[in-house]
């Protein structure tokens, strides 16, 4: 047995206080956190003297799919 509400019923009392505490408590939570993080500018010299990966990349991954599978190849010869 389920009890239907109707669409147009607002919220109650109780229901709108604690909408009320979660946003003031997300609100406060992001205030405090946003001091906590890097902000992405000092943070990021872990990056320097890297290159960005160029276009060529995938010839890369040919050659190791090759690689593995010319191991895997010759472990299976092997074993026969």
């Amino acid at each position: 047995m389920a009890l239907f509400l109707r669409q147009d019923d607002e919220r109650s009392e109780l229901q709108k206080r604690i909408a009320a505490e979660l946003r003031e408590k997300s609100k406060s939570k992001a205030l405090t956190e946003s001091a906590d993080r890097p902000d992405g500018v000092d943070d990021s010299r872990y990056i320097e003297g890297t290159k960005q990966t160029t276009s060529l990349a995938w010839v890369w991954v040919l050659i190791i799919i090759f690689a593995i599978g010319a191991a895997l190849w010759i472990i299976t010869r092997g074993m026969t």
